[in-house]
C-alpha cells in the first residue's frame, strides 16, 4: 500500500502543480497588460515625482501570486486529480492497482489524504501569505499612483464608547499606512452632536489610540430650554480649536480600517471575524463580511470536495482515445464552482440569507454531486 499511496500522491502533487503554474502563467499575463497604461506615470500627490516603472508593475503582479494560488488551487486540484484518474484508467494502470487490492473506500481514503494536505495548505496561503502580499501591492500602487480610497468619501466606521458615539471617515490610506482625511463625529446618548474633529492625515498610535495631525475640532455646547412645555433650543455654543497632534482613544484598529478600505475577501479571517464583531456591536449591517468570513472558512474545504468528485474518473472503461475531454470536462466543472461560488455570495447578500449557508451551498451541492457519481460509477457498476 506504502507503494501505492507513493505512485498516486507523486503523479497526482506533480500533476496539480502542473495545472496551478499553467494557469498562474495566464493570470499573470492579464495582471501585467492590465498594468501596462500605467506604466510612466507619476503619483499625482504632495508633489512626489516618482515614476511608475515596469520594475514597479513587475513587483505588483508577483506580489498577487499568493492571491491567484489561493483562488485557483482548488480548481487546479480537481484538474490535476481527474487528469492522472483519467490516465491511470486509460493505461489500465488503476485496473491493475484495483486487482492488488485497492478497493474504492482505501483510494477514497488515499485521495482524501491527499486532499487534506491541499486544504492546509490553501488556507496558511489564503490566511497569511494572500492578505500581506495583497495590502504590499496595494500600497505598492499607491505610493506610484495615488491613494488607496473607495468610492467619494472613502470608509465610513462607528465606534460605541461610554458616554458617547463616534462616526469615523477615512477618505484615503496612503503608501506608508497614513490615513487621510479623517472627519470624526461625536455623539451624546441623546443622539445630539457633541463635536466634529478633522483632521488631514492620522497615523495609528500605540494604546488603542491615532495620533490625529493638523486637527481642527469644533465643540457644541447645546444648552436645552427649562420650559416644561417646549423643549426646544435655548443657546448654542460653538467653539473651535485648532491643535497641531491630538491623541484620539479608540478601538479602531488599522485591520478594521484596511478591511473597508480593501475588498474583504483578501483580509485575513481573523481579521473578518473581528470586524464583524466590531459592526455588531456598533448597530451596523455585517451581513457582506460575514458571508466573506464564511467563504473563508469553507473554500480550503472544497479540495476535499474536488478530489471526491475526480475519483470516480479511474472507473471509467475505456482503452483507447485521449483524456483530453475529460481534462476539459474538469476545466469546466471548476469554472463553474468558482463562478457559483461568487454568485451565492452575492445573491446571499441581496436576498439576506444566513452568511454561512450562502457560502456553503456550493460546496454542498458540488459533494451531492460527487457522492452521486461515486456511488453511481465506482459503487454500483
Amino acid at each position: 500500500m506504502k507503494t501505492v499511496r507513493k505512485l498516486i500522491y507523486r503523479e497526482v502533487i506533480t500533476s496539480i502543480c502542473l495545472v496551478t503554474l499553467g494557469f498562474l502563467s495566464l493570470f499573470l499575463f492579464f495582471d501585467l497588460v492590465d498594468e501596462l497604461p500605467a506604466i510612466g506615470r507619476s503619483s499625482p500627490l504632495d508633489g512626489d515625482n516618482n515614476v511608475y516603472m515596469l520594475s514597479h508593475a513587475l513587483l505588483y503582479v508577483a506580489l498577487q501570486i499568493p492571491n491567484h494560488i489561493y483562488e485557483l488551487l482548488p480548481i487546479s486540484v480537481l484538474i490535476g486529480t481527474i487528469f492522472v484518474m483519467a490516465r491511470l484508467a486509460q493505461s489500465s494502470e488503476f485496473t491493475i492497482l484495483r486487482t492488488s487490492g485497492l478497493g474504492p473506500w482505501k483510494a477514497l481514503r488515499l485521495l482524501l489524504s491527499l486532499g487534506a494536505v491541499f486544504v492546509v495548505i490553501s488556507f496558511a496561503v489564503g490566511d497569511y501569505l494572500a492578505p500581506v502580499a495583497d495590502r504590499a501591492g496595494q500600497l505598492l500602487k499607491a505610493k506610484f499612483q495615488g491613494r488607496i480610497t473607495i468610492g467619494q468619501t472613502g470608509a465610513w466606521l462607528k465606534e460605541k464608547q461610554p458616554y458617547s458615539n463616534s462616526v469615523v471617515n477615512v477618505r484615503a490610506l496612503s503608501a506608508n499606512n497614513e490615513m487621510q482625511g479623517i472627519r470624526i463625529f461625536e455623539f451624546d446618548n441623546k443622539g445630539l452632536v457633541v463635536s466634529m474633529s478633522e483632521a488631514e492625515s492620522a497615523q495609528f498610535g500605540e494604546n488603542d489610540a491615532w495620533i490625529l495631525k493638523a486637527t481642527t475640532r469644533t465643540d457644541f455646547q447645546i444648552r436645552p430650554s427649562t420650559d416644561g412645555i417646549n423643549q426646544a433650543v435655548e443657546s448654542a455654543n460653538v467653539s473651535i480649536s485648532r491643535e497641531a497632534e491630538m491623541r484620539w482613544p479608540t478601538d479602531i484598529s488599522a485591520e478594521m480600517v484596511s478591511v473597508a478600505l480593501l475588498k474583504p475577501d483578501r483580509m485575513a479571517t481573523y481579521d473578518l471575524f473581528n470586524y464583524v464583531q466590531h459592526l455588531k456591536a456598533n448597530g451596523q449591517t455585517a451581513q457582506r463580511y460575514e458571508i466573506e468570513f464564511w467563504k473563508k472558512v469553507f473554500y480550503p474545504l472544497s479540495c476535499l470536495v474536488m478530489v471526491f468528485l475526480a475519483l470516480p474518473f479511474a472507473y471509467l472503461h475505456f482503452r483507447s482515445g485521449s483524456v483530453t475531454s475529460y481534462v476539459f470536462g474538469g476545466v469546466m466543472i471548476g469554472i463553474s464552482f468558482f463562478l457559483l461560488n461568487n454568485v451565492f455570495g452575492y445573491i446571499g447578500n441581496l436576498q439576506n440569507w444566513q452568511p454561512w449557508l450562502a457560502a456553503a451551498v456550493p460546496g454542498l451541492i458540488y459533494t451531492v454531486i460527487s457522492l452521486g457519481a461515486f456511488g453511481w460509477l465506482v459503487l454500483r457498476r
